[in-house]
């Protein structure tokens, strides 16, 4: 196609863009339309890395307006989309499904398989960034006071394999997960985080398994609390020493290797179910739910996703020689709820310079003991940590549960929550493949010469 006839192509097109939305039925054949014209023009187009100025400006202008047009299509249709997809919030659907069905039912408005699939393999810098249209999707659903809160809701159910493994897990006290092993001792339900070379960073291999043994370690009835630690690591530099975790594997991040989704169910699902227990299918989560205690001990250093964690956690034991940091502006990305959570612990001014400006937290400094709750030498954690379970467990912890939800009612009720999802979701999407986050990555983490 010449830059001309492609000018052409693309200015035809734009005019047909639906002025107004109207009633749900008809704007989804009209919208769909225009949709389904956007990704023909695109897809005659050459592949991202090898075109030139014109139809890369082509490109840009495609994804911009289609994008404009779905984000009018949702606000005015997110609840009865919403509705459409989960039998009017009869069904409780997580995330990636949600999107799936919508590829479906809405062609056009979140790319499907195919077009997924056809991006999975590029170099993050490589992609035409069709997962925003993901993040348009959600943002919007969040932005909806019952499609949101359903949503949240649908997020903090157990898995769907949970209740499967909870027999053999009951029986013989410990199960292991691809990112994740559980082990009950005592009264308490020890949950290792394992990734061991990428220093226990999480990407997509770890999520499932964490949150599935999140999930069990809740619903264990042999246990009162429950244990948050890294495993002992085999990068050359930590060689078997335990380390909490080094946030997302940066690496599998620059070479395209985690979907924009990853962040939503790790933040909606098992990060959120460390602060707010496991859900029940017949009330609010903020009525009811399964919830222990936490206690997490932090080895060596708690860094971006794994700092993040700690803001959930009820007692935090930390090693004298470790720290915390939230670098995401290093990083490019939104870290997580950090920006809602942190500023309760350390001020909103410690925590914009640890988010905006990468400042360090050693745990045992004033600033550090504002997340960690004990600092001992790194040879007594465990000692420490197993004290803390036994002082918890020995007077009992029936009012645990309670006084959890009592905090959460002043700290983040879901609503808070749920508001806050609806501006990450799209902020993030946009980060996700912004040209600074691979800039950021290939200055800061040297993410273009490493090879795992």
């Amino acid at each position: 196609m010449t830059d001309n006839v492609l000018q052409q192509a693309v200015k035809g097109w734009a005019r047909t863009a639906p002025a107004h939305a109207t009633e749900l039925h008809a704007d989804r054949a009209g919208f769909g339309h225009f949709w389904q014209r956007s990704m023909e023009l695109l897809a005659r187009l050459p592949a991202k890395p090898k075109r030139n100025a014109e139809e890369a400006a082509a490109a840009a202008e495609i994804l911009a307006l289609a994008r404009e047009s779905r984000t009018r299509f949702m606000r005015a249709h997110a609840r009865g989309v919403y509705d459409s997809l989960t039998g009017k919030r009869s069904l409780f659907v997580r995330v990636d499904e949600l999107c799936a069905r919508a590829a479906a039912e809405y062609p056009g408005l979140v790319p499907g398989a195919k077009e997924l699939e056809r991006e999975s393999g590029l170099a993050q810098r490589d992609k035409d960034e069709l997962e925003v249209d993901q993040g348009i999707f959600l943002s919007q659903l969040f932005a909806d006071p019952l499609a949101g809160a359903h949503l949240c809701h649908a997020m903090l159910l157990p898995r769907g394999e949970t209740h499967g493994l909870l027999p053999g897990f009951m029986k013989t006290g410990k199960i292991s997960f691809d990112g994740a092993h559980l082990e009950r001792q005592g009264k308490a339900a020890v949950v290792t985080m394992r990734n061991p070379k990428y220093l226990n960073a999480e990407d997509e291999s770890t999520l499932a398994g964490l949150e599935t043994a999140v999930d069990l370690a809740l619903l264990d009835p042999k246990t009162e609390v429950c244990v948050l630690r890294g495993d002992s690591v085999t990068h050359p530099k930590y060689a078997r020493r335990r380390l909490f975790g080094a946030g997302i594997n940066l690496t599998h991040l620059y070479q395209g290797k985690i979907r924009y989704l990853w962040y939503l169910i790790r933040d909606l699902g098992v990060v959120n179910k460390l602060y707010r227990g496991l859900a029940l299918p017949e009330c609010s989560p903020e009525e009811d739910s399964v919830e222990k205690l936490w206690i997490a001990a932090v080895d060596g250093f708690a860094i971006g996703g794994h700092c993040q964690i700690l803001l959930t956690i009820d007692q935090v034991i930390a090693a004298s020689d470790a720290y915390m940091t939230l670098p995401a502006r290093k990083e490019g990305i939104i870290p997580g709820v950090a920006n809602l959570r942190f500023p309760r612990f350390v001020g909103p001014r410690i925590a914009r310079q640890a988010i905006m400006m990468g400042k360090r937290l050693d745990c045992d400094s004033p600033e550090g003991r504002m997340v960690c709750d004990i600092v001992v030498p790194p040879n007594e954690v465990e000692r420490a940590t197993m004290k803390v379970c036994d002082d918890f467990t020995s007077s009992g912890v029936v009012s645990a549960a309670s006084n959890r939800r009592a905090f959460r009612v002043g700290e983040e009720p879901l609503d808070t929550f749920r508001r806050y999802m609806a501006v990450y979701c799209r902020e993030q999407a946009y980060c996700h493949f912004s040209p600074a986050l691979i800039a950021n990555l290939e200055k800061h983490w040297n993410a273009a010469n490493r090879k795992i």
